[in-house]
């Protein structure tokens, strides 16, 4: 699956999606500062779902009516990164169908779909 994950995401996730086989640009590692709408944009054009941990995108689909691929927006504390990751895998195996056209909530219960 082709992914862009924000900056707000640790490198540890990253690695984690790359050893899964997937596509991953890193905003860290490619275009530190980007602003979430160049994000979007980046992601939309490049045909490529967000992960991140920041509400903002939210905003920006629903409210400013921006247009996105996907996103996934994960909500765990600091101290839950392996659920993350677990949690994580799952959505991209058995929810993969899902992903595009729709902002995806992961916490460690679950997951929330709602169209874009």
């Amino acid at each position: 699956m082709k992914l862009l994950v924000d900056e707000c995401c640790d490198s540890a996730l990253v690695s984690f999606l790359r050893k899964q086989g997937h596509d991953v640009l890193y905003v860290t590692e490619d275009k530190p500062g980007l602003l979430d709408s160049e994000v979007l944009v980046r992601a939309k054009s490049e045909k490529r779902i967000i992960i991140t941990e920041d509400k903002d995108f939210g905003e920006l689909v629903y409210r400013l009516k921006l247009e996105a691929e996907g996103i996934i927006l994960l909500r765990f504390n600091v101290n839950e990164a392996q659920k993350k990751h677990q949690r994580v895998k799952v959505l991209m195996t058995k929810y993969k169908d899902r992903l595009k056209k729709h902002l995806v909530v992961v916490n460690p219960d679950g997951f929330r779909f709602r169209p874009l």
